[in-house]
């Protein structure tokens, strides 16, 4: 089967081969985890002296493999002696006290492991607590929009961007197409999927109505900032009572999951973080805009920000959303360096009140470090407004913030 290689995660884990580092591919449910698996399964089986044992829970034919037991059992039956081998495992989660068996194989010195899951709960409790840091977490994003533009054969225009925009990047709609119709259907499957795997079975969750409803409102609520409070008090104005002691951990499945990313507020002033009110995002926006019922009048600038936010996570900064005593900058970036920026996210700059705005409150940030708006306002590329720098957002996607 061809693959559109995204080499940047390929590149990634063979950059941790050899240094006795269990390496695990995290992300949401078909984000992609699986076929960077394959990939590289392929590329090991070709090489010589490699030999290969590769494991997919989500097909039937391995679930005869329940306990980390019967793992063994299969590793051990397959293992060559004389050869480099690399144990490759699709869904490990799904494997009971699976810990145990990576654990044990990674002291082999001929042996590499890689594995993939859909729940952060299981690097916090289960690989942590028996192999402490070693292992290397390398998180899986749906398709950014020059890896969309790659799998659907488009070039960098408006009318691409548009469709990225509306549709996502789940890498599965290269095979649905790009009918609004049939995206929504697929996009609708596989956030019911993940609800289902990895937040409702996982753990034990019997309210599944109001845990849609949540959804469905952080959906509508994306890149706002609200509190458990405030979910808690709408949910009773809907008919349901749901404390926001129960509100945050429902957050936090979902966030475990890594359907929803949660952004904590940073003072920028104190330099320190608050402990409520959050903003939340969505792995893949095609999934927020299926559940928020499309885009709809109003909505571009929420899918916007999600877009923004999602790329500088692509760009490997930490971001947080940034508290000033008069207002809020969306987003406070800081690169693995320790150099900071500041972004603000916005549709389009059309008059003097949304560009004081937008550009005032980086301008009340008395610091050096750079400052950005992104916008789609039309003929802006790449201007400076004293200091300030105005990018489109098509070029944000495409160069970064350089």
């Amino acid at each position: 089967m061809e693959y559109i290689i995204r080499q940047n995660y390929l590149d990634k884990v063979e950059k941790y081969f050899g240094k006795d580092t269990i390496i695990v591919l995290t992300g949401q449910r078909r984000v992609g985890k699986s076929f960077i698996l394959k990939q590289l399964r392929d590329k090991k089986i070709a090489e010589p002296n490699s030999n290969v044992i590769y494991i997919d829970k989500e097909k039937r034919e391995f679930d005869f493999i329940q306990t980390y037991h019967d793992l063994n059992d299969y590793i051990e039956s397959h293992r060559q002696k004389d050869s480099k081998n690399y144990i490759l495992i699709d869904e490990i989660q799904d494997v009971a006290e699976f810990e145990r068996t990576v654990r044990s194989y990674n002291t082999e010195p001929d042996t590499e492991i890689v594995v993939t899951g859909s729940n952060a709960k299981m690097l916090s409790n289960e690989l942590s607590t028996l192999i402490g840091g070693r292992y290397k977490e390398i998180y899986i994003q749906s398709l950014c929009y020059q890896e969309f533009l790659t799998f659907h054969n488009l070039v960098d225009n408006d009318d691409s961007l548009a469709k990225y925009i509306q549709f996502g990047g789940l890498p599965g709609l290269v095979k649905i197409g790009l009918d609004a119709e049939d995206a929504r259907e697929y996009q609708m499957d596989i956030y019911h999927t993940v609800l289902l795997k990895d937040v409702i079975m996982r753990n034990e969750i019997r309210n599944t109505t109001f845990l849609d409803n949540l959804v469905r409102f952080l959906a509508d609520n994306t890149g706002k900032l609200i509190s458990a409070n405030r979910i808690s008090k709408f949910m009773k104005s809907q008919g349901e009572n749901v404390t926001p002691t129960a509100i945050n951990n429902y957050i936090g499945y979902l966030t475990e999951a890594y359907m929803i990313h949660k952004v904590r507020r940073f003072d920028i002033h104190g330099k320190r973080l608050f402990e409520n009110n959050d903003k939340h995002y969505f792995e893949d926006h095609g999934i927020r805009n299926a559940l928020a019922g499309g885009i709809r009048e109003g909505d571009i600038e929420k899918v916007i920000e999600n877009i923004i936010y999602q790329q500088l996570i692509h760009s490997g900064y930490e971001v947080t959303v940034g508290q000033l005593q008069a207002g809020e900058i969306d987003f406070v970036c800081t690169a693995k360096g320790g150099q900071r920026c500041y972004i603000q996210a916005s549709y389009i700059i059309a008059d003097e009140t949304t560009r004081e705005r937008e550009f005032g409150n980086l301008r009340a940030i008395k610091d050096n470090y750079p400052k950005y708006v992104i916008s789609l306002t039309p003929l802006v590329t790449r201007n400076d407004d004293n200091g300030i720098t105005h990018l489109n957002l098509r070029r944000f996607l495409m160069e970064g913030l350089v």
